[in-house]
């Protein structure tokens, strides 16, 4: 009889809308609090990463004495980050790339040696060509050239009167890298800045020809400097191109243009006598001489 009074009083609390929300409502705050509860334990729960135990510069590959491990939240550990030190050692901070220390190892700042490359050929236009050419931290105004940069390329020489000739010989080079000693990028730390040996050039075949020839010639105190422009040119109107061809011409008179290789810029060519001595004379129009005997330049 008691049973049956009670099952009656569970059908009359249930036939209740009012009792029936409230009761609904407190489930429902209690799984939100029960889900909202499980999702933070998750989130700063602790796990263990690999960390770098000292600075690694570019291009260095990892040992495990470089390698520390420490405990933070795994919400902190997104989804491009190494969780184990095996993986990371014996891959190689990649090019342009530090790993401060303190620093998990990113996917992108770590790569194998199959896929470590020099980005900077992927910047160079069709049919250019690289070009290293010397620098120091005083010509680069001190260390302020930087990628991405455009200079014109001044030259200095003494002619064959003894006098000292300066001007403008190539313009609106762009500046892919700049290179230390060991071929680093000078900028790739920003806390151990180095000195600079080259900037890395692209240019045409003829520019690439013109400035091997003057870096080549051991006579005239023949000097090639960058200059800063005040402003970025585009690379439609940024074609490169000989500014004074009275220096063009001063370096051709102190080489020989091989067949082929005369360039867009350059209208020589060259036409060879020989005389009864066998000695080798050039027409009037080049400024190119070669001879068997002896080389006879006119100036």
């Amino acid at each position: 009889m008691n049973m049956d009074k009670i099952i009656e009083k569970v059908k009359t609390f249930f036939k209740n809308k009012n009792t029936v929300t409230i009761l609904g409502v407190v489930i429902i705050l209690a799984l939100l609090y029960w889900g909202y509860s499980n999702q933070i334990k998750t989130a700063v729960n602790p796990v263990t990463v690999p960390v770098a135990a000292q600075t690694i510069p570019p291009r260095t590959q990892i040992k495990a004495e470089y390698i520390t491990t420490i405990e933070v939240s795994s919400i902190a550990v997104t989804t491009n980050v190494y969780r184990s030190a095996n993986a990371v050692i014996g891959l190689y901070t990649n090019v342009n790339t530090v790993v401060p220390a303190g620093s998990m190892f990113y996917f992108e700042a770590v790569v194998d040696s199959n896929e470590f490359r020099d980005t900077i050929f992927d910047d160079l236009e069709e049919d250019e060509i690289p070009y290293l050419f010397n620098v120091n931290t005083e010509t680069t105004y001190g260390n302020s050239i930087y990628p991405k940069s455009v200079v014109d390329i001044y030259m200095k020489a003494v002619d064959d009167g003894n006098k000292v000739i300066v001007g403008k010989l190539i313009e609106d080079v762009n500046v892919l890298a700049v290179r230390d000693s060991s071929g680093n990028d000078v900028f790739s730390d920003t806390s151990n800045i180095k000195d600079p040996s080259y900037l890395v050039f692209g240019v045409p075949d003829d520019i690439h020809i013109l400035l091997r020839k003057a870096k080549y010639i051991t006579t005239n105190s023949i000097e090639l400097f960058p200059v800063p422009r005040g402003k970025s040119v585009s690379t439609e109107a940024g074609e490169i191109k000989v500014s004074t061809e009275y220096l063009k011409d001063f370096i051709n008179a102190k080489s020989i243009i091989l067949e082929g290789q005369e360039g867009d810029t350059s209208k020589d060519t060259t036409v060879v006598e020989k005389d009864k001595d066998n000695k080798t004379t050039t027409d009037t129009n080049t400024n190119t001489k070669t001879n068997t005997a002896t080389t006879t330049t006119k100036q």
